[in-house]
């Protein structure tokens, strides 16, 4: 059998068996089913994104890159001037398959428009487009803040992708690598994809991005450390990085055993400009089951005018374990929240069920509330009722919780059969606040629920592990993104009142030595192995120079 390739508008017949191995080249039309030969080729894509190095076109074919590493944007040094597409994957192509590819140093690795039945397989689409981070340990800069609120016109492609899929029906996105980028996957209008046992871990703004996209399943990935605008004891916003982000009337989709830990907020949920003008829709009816979004700078999950099933996640060290913000007819079921600032946190909100999650060492478990005035410049308000209403809070249990309920502002609260344990304030009533109903609160109150069909979609039913360490001050932000440790690394932790710069040296394992210091003079020196200290004080009026660590063994 032959290939059938059109190169750089030329058709030209390759006299190839189908096993044969043909060589890349800038300009390719794939038509038919390749293998490409194992090997480096460094291709500049054009910096239009409509140019890409390589087009597939057609139905039932498979691209297999046997290895083969494809690098863009070769004469650039720093990923902020990445360019360039790298493979298109054109309107109207069905079943296509594209596996073993390793591409870096794009704007975008892969892009499908309209395509059906794609499946994407087993490549590495690490390293492209990422913005140099003006933020520092010390101040956060509001330019590395980001905005995903409008994708229309396929805004989010300013920020460059690994993957993105737009209005595609039924891809499979399995075992692929996305690290080391801005966002790894990002979807718009795109339905009933599979995406499973990816890592997408390590970049600077989104792990996985929905727009407007419904019906997709998406479980046992693993998107930790999707974060920037942090600093351990310094600030901690976030700048609107997520492991999950979903976006814009993207509803009916399942999240499950997914590891969104260390991100920004592990999972962000917002209804989209769409019901904010409107009053209605919203990203609607998603099931976000037994994932972990322990450790986010802000929220392990937000959830905002929108209706939506959250059972069975860890939400440990967070900011708000889940923030509902004008939320409704929600059920937060068999959650494990601990050491955050507040569990749940909902503001605006009506027709909760909240029951059986677990509170330990949270500074509040659960806070309801409501402002008196309504922002002037919100449609969503004036068009519908917001008023903070109708909860039923029953068979929770809170642990050395210093307050277990704080409301105010709210009409309607039912209590069933809540357990405090070494709680400090049970419960924390402030202005505004009617028919609370705390009768049965005392009693035993036993529930179960039923498992939920839709898991059967679900092919793996347990986490990831995680295989960083844990905990906020491991989030470490560089001026690419966040540290993955991978590499040697110093980080600054603070400077002291004798003007002493405290340094955590880092990196896999090895061993290590100082090297040349210039600018600095050494004050201590800690253990030889990763990970380590240093400590120096700056002996010139400009002490901001490199350190060159050198590791050895």
């Amino acid at each position: 059998m032959k290939n059938l390739l059109t190169v750089l508008g030329s058709l030209l017949l390759f006299s190839i068996t189908y096993a044969s191995e043909i060589e890349l080249q800038k300009g390719m039309v794939i038509t038919q089913s390749v293998r490409f030969q194992s090997k480096t080729y460094f291709l500049n894509a054009e910096i239009d994104l409509s140019k890409p190095i390589l087009v597939i076109d057609g139905s039932n074919i498979t691209i297999d890159f046997n290895q083969a590493i494809l690098k863009g944007s070769n004469d650039q040094k720093n990923p902020d001037k990445f360019y360039g597409l790298a493979i298109l994957i054109k309107k109207g192509s069905k079943n296509i398959v594209l596996k073993n590819a390793l591409i870096h140093g794009f704007k975008v690795a892969v892009m499908a428009d309209s395509v059906e039945n794609l499946t994407i397989d087993r490549c590495n689409l690490s390293y492209q487009y990422r913005q140099y981070l003006k933020s520092n340990w010390e101040r956060e800069d509001i330019s590395d803040w980001m905005s995903f609120h409008h994708n229309e016109k396929d805004e989010w492609l300013r920020y460059g992708a690994g993957i993105y899929l737009k209005n595609c029906i039924s891809p499979t996105i399995t075992n692929n690598e996305i690290t080391g980028s801005q966002s790894a996957l990002l979807l718009t209008n795109t339905k009933k994809a599979t995406i499973y046992n990816n890592n997408f871990s390590f970049n600077s703004a989104i792990g996985i991005g929905l727009y407007r996209s419904c019906y997709n399943t998406i479980y046992h990935n693993k998107l930790d450390f999707n974060v920037r605008g942090y600093s351990y004891g310094k600030y901690k916003r976030g700048q609107d990085s997520a492991g999950f982000l979903v976006f814009e009337q993207s509803s009916d989709n399942i999240f499950a055993y997914n590891s969104a830990t260390h991100s920004g907020d592990g999972f962000f949920l917002w209804a989209g400009q769409t019901t904010m003008d409107s009053g209605k829709g919203g990203s609607n009816d998603n099931f976000i089951y037994n994932n972990n979004f322990s450790y986010a700078s802000t929220n392990g999950i937000e959830v905002t005018f929108s209706r939506n099933l959250i059972m069975k996640n860890i939400i440990k060290d967070c900011d708000h374990g889940i923030w509902g913000g004008y939320s409704f007819d929600t059920d937060i079921t068999d959650n494990t929240f601990a050491n955050n600032r507040i569990g749940i946190a909902i503001e605006h909100g009506q027709n909760f069920n909240i029951a059986l999650n677990s509170f330990e060492n949270d500074l509040t478990g659960v806070k309801l509330w409501s402002r008196e005035k309504q922002p002037d410049d919100w449609a969503y308000p004036k068009l519908r009722n917001t008023e903070s209403r109708n909860y039923w809070i029953a068979a929770n249990r809170f642990t050395a919780t210093e307050t277990a309920f704080n409301i105010m502002g709210t009409d309607t609260v039912v209590f069933s059969g809540n357990i405090k344990l070494m709680v400090n304030q049970p419960l924390l009533l402030g202005e505004r606040v009617e028919n609370i109903d705390t009768s049965r609160e005392a009693s035993v109150f036993d529930m179960d629920y039923q498992k939920d069909e839709r898991l059967k979609l679900v092919k793996v039913k347990e986490l990831p592990t995680l295989t960083t360490p844990a905990g906020k001050k491991e989030i470490r932000i560089t001026a690419w993104g966040p540290y993955d440790f991978k590499y040697p690394y110093l980080h600054l932790k603070e400077i002291d009142q004798q003007g002493i710069y405290q340094l955590e040296v880092l990196g896999p394992a090895g061993k290590w030595k100082p090297g040349k210091m210039e600018g600095f003079e050494l004050v201590a020196l800690g253990i030889d192995s990763f990970p380590s200290t240093l400590s120096v004080k700056p002996d010139t009026v400009n002490p901001y120079k490199l350190i060159e660590i050198l590791r050895t063994g």
